[in-house]
């Protein structure tokens, strides 16, 4: 087999923003330029930049104390807070790779990222809206080896020596660790389609480039106030431009604690905040509460980001009327690495009509590689501008592969290294990008939603299925049937019964059950090796 496509990071060192450098040094670097100044303002307690550095190196000593070193791996699942900061910046500096698991992550994630990422600790909340996370994080220590402790910031009773109080984890002196700028950063994790999400490994000098191209595109500044409005472990509030990025330049980042819209507003008035990144939802609830409550005061906002889904033209006319001087900036990104916003000059029309422009790599040198973008169809040949097809990508901060996978994800990569994103989208001759929704949709079977790559996935976990295909098929009366296409391991057909008998073992909501089974010697496949799902709809119409 050909030796898959690997990105070589010395050939980005003639880029503007890219510094061969860690992030443990960027955080010495900014205590030193910036020291005295604000760098974190949270519900628990403010920070200055040297107050940053100097207490992340206590909490990284603590824990190079309890064992963690470079090279290990650590789950963090705190919510937006002064301590998350810290812990973060202290794993950096360990050379320890944070696995950045959202709030909301329960069971059924975390499984799936103690198999692939083993950490060596889990930090957690002792409770966080409502939900209590160390019954989890024990049940989960008893089946992972690997999860040698549970630091928990807040109450924890008991004498299990296993469980650490975060406060607790600080040392004075100790060493840190030599890092290598093109190690693995952080591991993202992707929005798991199929239900489990797959590790992205990021490293520092592809995310810091990333991050400071987002800095220019907004134009941030030391007078910036960012408000870090979603949870911290998602890629948009962290570094496109995020809370480091708003650093990097010597701003001040404010952190949202619960994420409601009358916090947001709150924060802003308050803080006079300048730059924010919300999801469409949470800019209607803010605009909703806008027109209920005039004693917020929004005038300091000089960008609202919106991203994270589609902002259609209706809610970005809204947005625009809602917020006024403030410019609305779509983005369009992927934790994967690729980065689309509108301009902060765009027209109105513009700015309802696109998601914008890719971010520009500004080089040096003929030696220098490039983003590349391209919108292609299912052969993968590009399409003309104007038309509708699958964006596919590579880059400096663009993934060559999913952590831990082998090579289970090359499907998700062209043999040249483009990363597709199963994004249906056109670019127009001047370079702006619209999307319009996945180009492997999700099935709506009678007002329900189904997406076909979890059902495949349930679909060969039965002993008798090799392989499995899942499409919709139009019907007038439900919209679209759910047809089911399987590989049989033994050459025997798969029966019906077989199938929901195993779905209803699994557990599978009932409305995802096939409508119809159909037993191939083989799926068949596209030129370049995808499911051919044409085929597949011709092979449904032609059975009936």
């Amino acid at each position: 087999m050909k030796e898959r496509y690997k990105r070589d990071l010395s050939k980005f060192e003639s880029l503007k923003y890219w510094e061969k450098k860690t992030l443990s040094a960027y955080i010495k670097e900014w205590a030193e330029k910036y020291g005295d100044k604000t760098a974190v303002i949270a519900d628990d307690y403010d920070l200055t930049y040297s107050e940053m550095d100097s207490l992340s190196d206590e909490r990284a000593f603590g824990l190079s104390e309890l064992g963690l070193k470079k090279g290990d791996t650590a789950a963090i699942q705190l919510p937006n807070s002064a301590e998350y900061v810290i812990t973060l910046f202290a794993l950096y500096k360990l050379g320890v790779k944070p696995v950045l698991v959202l709030p909301a992550h329960r069971e059924a994630e975390l499984n799936s990222i103690m198999e692939t990422a083993a950490p060596k600790v889990y930090i957690i909340p002792d409770k966080y809206m409502g939900y209590e996370y160390l019954p989890l994080a024990k049940k989960l220590q008893a089946q992972h080896s690997c999860l040698k402790y549970i630091i928990v910031d807040g109450e924890i009773d008991g004498d299990d020596s296993t469980v650490i109080a975060l406060e607790d984890i600080t040392a004075e002196n100790g060493e840190l660790p030599e890092t290598d700028p093109y190690d693995t950063l952080h591991y993202l994790l992707s929005g798991g389609s199929t239900g489990v999400p797959k590790l992205i490994a990021r490293t520092h000098s592809d995310y810091m480039y990333l991050c400071r191209l987002c800095c220019d595109r907004c134009e941030l500044t030391a007078d910036d106030v960012y408000l870090v409005a979603l949870p911290c472990e998602h890629n948009f509030p962290t570094g496109d431009p995020g809370f480091l990025g708003v650093m990097d330049v010597g701003g001040t980042a404010v952190f949202c604690s619960h994420i409601s819209p009358d916090e947001v507003l709150d924060k802003i008035t308050e803080y006079e905040v300048t730059v924010t990144a919300l999801v469409p939802t949470m800019v209607s609830m803010c605009i909703d509460m806008l027109e209920i409550d005039d004693d917020f005061d929004i005038s300091s906002l000089r960008i609202l980001q919106v991203g994270g889904s589609v902002f259609d033209d209706s809610a970005a006319e809204r947005a625009i009327e809602a917020f006024g001087d403030t410019v609305i900036m779509q983005v369009f990104g992927t934790s994967e690495g690729l980065i689309i916003t509108t301009l902060l000059d765009d027209s109105r029309e513009y700015i309802k009509k696109y998601q914008g422009k890719a971010l520009p790599d500004e080089f040096i040198g003929e030696e220098c590689e490039i983003t590349e973008i391209r919108i292609v169809d299912s052969e993968d040949n590009d399409v003309p501008d104007g038309e509708y097809g699958e964006l596919i990508c590579k880059g400096p901060y663009i993934i060559d592969s999913y952590y831990g996978l082998g090579d289970a994800d090359l499907s998700s990569f062209t043999k040249d290294g483009f990363y597709r994103t199963g994004d249906k989208a056109m670019r127009t001759a001047e370079g702006y990008y619209k999307f319009v929704g996945r180009i492997k949709e999700q099935i709506n079977r009678a007002g329900e939603k189904i997406m076909p790559a979890e059902l495949e996935e349930h679909l060969c976990m039965y002993g008798r299925v090799q392989d499995a295909a899942v499409i919709g098929v139009p019907d007038p009366e439900i919209g679209n049937k759910i047809y089911a296409f399987m590989v049989s391991a033994d050459a025997d057909e798969v029966t019906m019964e077989e199938i929901f008998e195993h779905l209803t073992k699994k557990g599978v909501a009932r409305y995802k059950f096939p409508d119809r089974c159909i037993t191939l010697d083989a799926l068949p496949l596209t030129a370049v090796g995808k499911k051919d799902a044409k085929k597949l709809l011709t092979i449904a119409e032609n059975e009936g």
